[in-house]
């Protein structure tokens, strides 16, 4: 089994722990951590490691409701005390607290925080889940466990700062459970999850993976009225509380314990990956988008288009409006919704043999183990991988051809990332989210999304900054709003930082993004960066691609340019400048007419952010 590599700590260097209560030990000897408002300060930083804490974030988490007029002073006691804490100057001599323009910053390595490793042992798990190594798989993820000592932060959580960071902390850690139970049941291990689910469905009665593995857990070991009983209460609670029914998968999850036995191992849940999965980066509700939503739900609904590709730069919320499709479609599609991201973290393509991998788990697909080998290379190998790559890729194709399932490949690359992966038959529908628009995939049905109209991103920034707020300035709210370009994510990075900065006039903050030299500075909200986006959607981009857009983000400031301006900008011929708009176009980085139009007569745009970032990048 193949370990993550893990940053060791410091000789003698500080472990902290934020996965219960707020600790810190040296030599197994716990460490006093000062008055309150100093722990408070402490935890933020720890709970964005190597992250910039903004001041703000800092002073809202210690002084929520009236910040005294020395906040910023003490604020730099507290932080002098951490660096106390942690010692002298940290790795190449850098000190472990720095301030910058992003706020305070605190290095730490995965050795000296229990949250860091926790994410490493459960991403290798889920590695080794994903390479069908099932029983690696439980072994890693029970060690993440065992970091978790109760609900995170559990001594600070009366600060609303970090009751909001303890309870992204702890959805993580039930995710992290609920993988390791379904794990262990399909292992046929089901008596060793039992207790730990009932006492987590107690504490989270409405979280319904949770329940699912429960009830499987009962069912596989032999308590079937157990688990029938434990969906009756479930779905009393739903009607009591919500007005609403379990959904599909847990109905249909149900029916196949009636009058069975023990055979049905495979939850429905498992199929149900369309959300808590992998999240967005912002989680706001969803806002806007009713005409694409619409055909979207028209197109899947009637099933004669099996495969949908949704385009639009980074942050546009394709992600977003894929994930509300597909829980409206519950009912069309009784085989299950999957949701699959065709991307790493670091924003490269994952290998086919990944993905198959991914797909035959969730889908529970016959030979549905990851090929050995160099699962990185795009099939998985040479000679013997390559054929069990084919083998996962022939019985994908049986899976979709005798089954009714919506998968949702996520942010998909290229073409090439999810030929093969597509049904050849059957009335499996694929919903392909992507930046580009994988104009080689044929025949599909496109939706591409534009900016939010004014309305709707207003809608979306009221629903962060309050309704009142934004009543009380609309001028300045339009202002951000357009400011944003209409991007989703830039909108509500600006909301939550709003939201945060309570003080701040709406006037002044569209002020500072109306200026081209800090707009990029300004769309950050915590971990949450617009730059960082864009620059992930700018590495997709070819050299060529890159420069013919830095030179075409100048002609767009004053909203818009024809071809007869490109052609001049760029310094080259017409059918060459036809050829490199089209390019961007393809590539999702330049918008066009949504109707006919020539070429020449045809306005272009630019986003307005990725115009500034290309003038930051390429110097323009």
């Amino acid at each position: 089994m193949t370990r993550p590599p893990v940053r060791t700590a410091p000789t003698g260097a500080v472990y902290f722990s934020l996965l219960g209560p707020l600790t810190a030990r040296l030599d197994g000897h716990e460490l006093p951590l000062g008055p309150r408002k100093q722990r408070l300060v402490l935890a933020t930083l720890l709970s964005r490691p190597n992250t910039p804490v903004p001041v703000e974030v800092l002073t809202d988490a210690v002084w929520p409701d009236d910040p005294p007029r020395t906040a910023r002073k003490n604020l730099q006691v507290y932080v002098s005390a951490a660096r106390t804490l942690l010692g002298p100057a940290g790795h190449e001599g850098r000190d472990r607290v720095v301030h910058g323009c992003g706020g305070y910053l605190l290095r730490i390595a995965e050795g000296e925080l229990d949250t860091l490793r926790f994410g490493s042992l459960a991403g290798a798990g889920r590695a080794a889940a994903g390479r069908g190594d099932l029983a690696g798989a439980a072994r890693l993820l029970r060690e993440a466990l065992d970091l978790w000592e109760g609900p995170p932060l559990n001594d600070l959580r009366d600060s609303a700062g970090v009751a909001e960071e303890a309870g992204r902390l702890e959805a993580r850690c039930l995710t992290v459970y609920e993988d390791w139970a379904e794990t262990e049941i399909e292992l046929g291990r089901p008596a060793v999850a039992v207790d730990g689910l009932r006492d987590l469905v107690e504490r989270h009665p409405l979280r319904e993976r949770l329940r699912a593995a429960w009830m499987n857990s009962l069912h596989q070991s032999g308590r079937q009225a157990e688990a029938l009983a434990v969906y009756d209460d479930y779905r009393q609670l739903m009607a009591r509380e919500l007005g609403l029914e379990p959904s599909p998968a847990m109905a249909a999850l149900y029916r196949s314990m009636l009058g069975r036995g023990r055979e049905a191992r495979r939850p429905a849940p498992a199929r149900e990956a369309v959300g808590p999965a992998a999240p967005p980066a912002c989680t706001a509700a969803f806002t806007g988008r009713p005409g694409e939503l619409r055909e979207l739900l028209e197109v899947l609904g009637c099933g004669e288009e099996r495969v949908v590709v949704v385009s639009g730069p980074a942050g546009a919320g394709k992600s977003a409006l894929a994930l509300r499709a597909a829980h409206l479609l519950a009912d069309r599609f009784p085989d299950g919704r999957v949701r699959v991201r065709v991307r790493r973290e670091d924003g490269t393509a994952r290998s086919r043999a990944e993905i198959l991998a991914e797909l035959g788990r969730l889908c529970g697909v016959a030979g549905n183990a990851a090929p050995p080998g160099n699962a990185a290379s795009p099939e998985g190998g040479a000679g013997g991988d390559r054929a069990a790559t084919a083998a996962l890729a022939d019985a994908w194709q049986e899976w979709q051809a005798r089954h009714r399932a919506l998968v949702v490949l996520d942010d998909v690359p290229d073409e090439a990332s999810v030929r093969g992966l597509l049904s050849r038959s059957g009335k499996c529908s694929v919903l392909i989210t992507a930046r580009g628009q994988l104009a080689g995939l044929a025949p599909v049905h496109r939706i591409a999304l534009p900016a939010l109209a004014d309305g709707e991103a207003l809608e979306l920034l009221g629903k962060l900054i309050g309704a009142g707020r934004l009543r009380a300035d609309p001028g300045a709210a339009l202002r951000i709003v357009r400011a944003c370009g209409g991007l989703p994510l830039a909108v509500e990075v600006s909301g939550m930082r709003l939201a945060v900065l309570r003080h701040l006039p709406l006037a002044e903050y569209a002020d500072r993004l109306d200026d081209p030299s800090a707009a990029l500075d300004e769309l950050v909200a915590g971990d949450v960066s617009v730059r960082h986006r864009i620059a992930s959607g700018w590495q997709d981009l070819a050299d060529g691609d890159r420069w013919v857009l830095g030179r075409l983000a100048g002609l767009a400031e004053d909203g818009g340019f024809t071809l007869d301006r490109a052609t001049e900008a760029l310094g080259c011929g017409e059918r060459a400048a036809i050829r490199a708009v089209e390019s961007l176009i393809d590539a999702g980085a330049v918008t066009s007419p949504a109707g006919e139009s020539t070429a020449h007569a045809a306005l272009y745009e630019v986003p307005r952010l990725l115009g500034l970032y290309a003038h930051e990048r390429e110097g323009v």
